[in-house]
């Protein structure tokens, strides 16, 4: 690890609805919500009424009446993204893109050339306010880690660094949630046993947490607890995995309901993986539920595929086997992705004899592929709102 905090967490707030604001002078100071069936993205001043990402339009438009309702501009958002990394880019050329709208940078061989990183970061945020109008708050430490926390702390439109001496003085007051790894499931976990702040799990030892969460995440938790973090600043790393997701809203959803939903989103991904030559194995069914708890499913392919058919068939297993809970339980958010990719060209499509419709199934692949999603589209598809395609990092 650097020995200086010289890594930039750099994340731009609100993303959609900041761009929304800033294209739109009526908008500004006003709470904004970015979708309309589903909350895309919220504005702080929609935020502050309790609004949040992935609620029901309905539910967001009680809490807050007064919220200007906007639909998505993907497009605006894609080309608002490629503009603040080429900021990013200017400043140092070690960038790890983490999504559109956050990125760690490593400015830790720049003093001479560009001053402290304190200063690297604040030039950073004036120039993506000028040159492309959104506000942007970022983090600086010596771990990466670190540097996440410390933007998240500082949001909205700040700038945090947190120097070495004072990294753990910063970090042990924080509540568990703030740990990479720490979901609603395992806080839950580790504050019925009066574990609630990062310190707190920095005095527990790693022996017992390994005892309360296993080994993998309790040697995981540990580290970061006391801020080890070795991993550089990745330039051109390649995602590990690709997927999409669909939220629902509140109401009950039927099975044949949820099987087309699920269907396209698997279209959406496979489409993806074909044109970057990475078929993938694992297949991982992602659900949230009516109470905002989560659960993940997934299975493994017997050899790399991006294969629709071979995809959707494991994704379809997947969702029988969750059925129940969803029942019980409702769910808001359905998503699939596909892990473990291969960095290989796309196996062909299986022998028509391998599964009943391959044949159709490797011309509708051969179509979408080649004429775009739009040019056909299946007919549990036909009248049901798909929902938009989320902007993405080039792979």
């Amino acid at each position: 690890m650097s020995p200086d905090a010289s890594i930039l967490h750099a994340d731009l707030d609100a993303f959609y609805a900041s761009v929304e604001q800033r294209d739109d002078p009526r908008l500004r100071g006003r709470p904004v919500i970015v979708g309309g069936g589903v909350v895309l993205a919220a504005s702080y001043e929609a935020k502050a009424y309790g609004i949040r990402s992935a609620m029901g339009g309905r539910q967001a438009r009680l809490l807050c009446p007064d919220a200007v309702v906007v639909p998505p501009r993907m497009s605006a958002y894609s080309a608002a993204s490629r503009a603040v990394f080429d900021i990013f880019r200017d400043t140092t050329p070690l960038v790890e893109g983490l999504s559109i709208d956050e990125a760690f940078l490593d400015v830790g061989g720049l003093r001479r050339l560009a001053g402290a990183p304190v200063d690297i970061a604040a030039r950073l945020r004036r120039t993506v306010r000028d040159r492309v109008g959104l506000p942007i708050t970022v983090g600086v430490a010596r771990t990466k880690f670190l540097a996440k926390v410390a933007s998240g702390v500082a949001k909205p439109d700040g700038l945090l660094v947190v120097s070495p001496e004072r990294e753990l003085d910063f970090l042990h007051p924080l509540p568990v949630e703030r740990l990479w790894g720490v979901g609603p499931v395992t806080a839950a976990r580790l504050r019925d046993r009066r574990i609630r702040t990062v310190g707190h799990v920095a005095r527990l030892g790693e022996s017992a947490l390994v005892s309360l969460l296993g080994a993998a995440a309790g040697r995981h938790l540990h580290a970061l607890a006391h801020n080890r973090d070795p991993r550089p600043v990745r330039v051109g790393h390649r995602r590990g995995s690709m997927g999409a997701q669909h939220a629902l809203g509140l109401g009950p959803r039927s099975p044949a309901e949820l099987d087309a939903i699920l269907a396209g989103l698997v279209d959406r991904v496979t489409r993806r993986m074909r044109s970057a030559g990475r078929p993938g194995r694992t297949v991982v069914l992602r659900l949230r539920f009516a109470d905002y708890r989560r659960a993940t499913r997934s299975r493994t392919l017997a050899k790399a595929s991006a294969d629709t058919a071979v995809v959707l068939g494991a994704a379809r297993a997947l969702l029988r086997t969750a059925l129940p809970e969803i029942d019980r339980r409702g769910v808001t958010l359905l998503g699939v992705s596909v892990g473990n990719l291969d960095g290989h060209e796309v196996q062909p499509p299986l022998p028509f004899d391998a599964h009943p419709g391959a044949e159709l199934d490797a011309a509708v692949d051969a179509v979408r592929d080649r004429f775009g999603s739009a040019a056909l589209t299946r007919a549990a598809l036909l009248g049901r709102e798909s929902g938009p395609e989320m902007p993405l990092l080039p792979d």
